[in-house]
């Protein structure tokens, strides 16, 4: 299994470079996060906010990293596979179609990332002001953070993905989740701005941990570790039993349409 993986692996990075000014694109369209850097630093220096605009300008700079990691598009993917036949030729081979998908991810990552530091490096000298040098223990735990917050966004959506089995549009489903991670990420504000009560709220789900929480750890902002690990866990897991079910129930389904 161990050399399959390695091999598919291999296989989409050679892939993915060959596509490496498209990989380039990619990276800059999610430059989101440094815009909205400029907004929060300015108003934080105009009124009161529970960050200072210089942990505003290392939070949104994390942001911007923790998402490099995390970008998912599976569903998209999976979606087609299933509406133009193309899983039936998939289901042949020897490996389930998921280490596919996430290799592919996975290949997309490494390709990707030089770009990504690349943005950073020329953000940094454009705008000195944000240049921090994080703790080697919060920079570790944080991009291992990170990689865990990808393996959750993409085991979610890949849950998502497997709805195709019964609809044609399953991508509408990840549209409507979209609005509440848009929102309950800290994608487009940290937590640490909302009220307290959506605060209690959002910690409970998933969302905070796939960008909030990595973010914070890289940029030094104390948040409540055990209480990240242990919800991530919990939603993993949740995650994990919902996608084998519905594999095996799509299965049936897939089969019985004459695939």
């Amino acid at each position: 299994m161990g050399r399959k993986l390695r091999v598919l692996l291999q296989a989409q990075i050679a892939l993915m470079l060959e596509y490496r000014a498209e990989v380039f694109l990619w990276a800059l369209a999610t430059a989101l996060p440094l815009i909205l850097m400029g907004v929060w630093t300015q108003a934080a220096e105009g009124g009161s906010f529970a960050l200072s605009s210089q942990e505003f300008a290392r939070y949104f700079l994390c942001v911007f990293i923790v998402r490099q990691l995390s970008v998912v598009w599976v569903i998209w993917e999976f979606e087609q596979d299933v509406v133009q036949g193309r899983l039936s030729f998939k289901l042949l081979r020897p490996i389930d179609p998921y280490w596919e998908h996430l290799m592919a991810h996975l290949a997309e990552r490494i390709t990707r990332f030089p770009f990504a530091l690349v943005l950073v490096g020329l953000f940094l000298l454009i705008y000195p002001p944000v240049r921090f040098v994080p703790e080697w223990g919060d920079l570790l735990l944080g991009i291992l953070m990170g990689l865990a917050a990808f393996l959750l966004r993409f085991l979610m959506q890949y849950t998502f993905a497997l709805l195709s089995f019964w609809i044609e549009r399953a991508a509408a489903i990840e549209e409507g989740w979209f609005i509440l991670y848009l929102f309950l990420s800290g994608l487009i504000a940290p937590l640490d701005v909302f009220p307290e009560a959506v605060r209690q709220i959002a910690s409970l789900t998933p969302f905070p941990y796939l960008v909030y929480f990595p973010a914070s750890i890289l940029a030094g902002i104390p948040v409540n570790l055990a209480q990240g690990f242990a919800v991530l866990g919990v939603w993993s897991v949740i995650f994990l039993a919902l996608n084998r079910w519905l594999w095996r129930k799509g299965l049936r389904q897939f089969s019985g349409m004459g695939a």
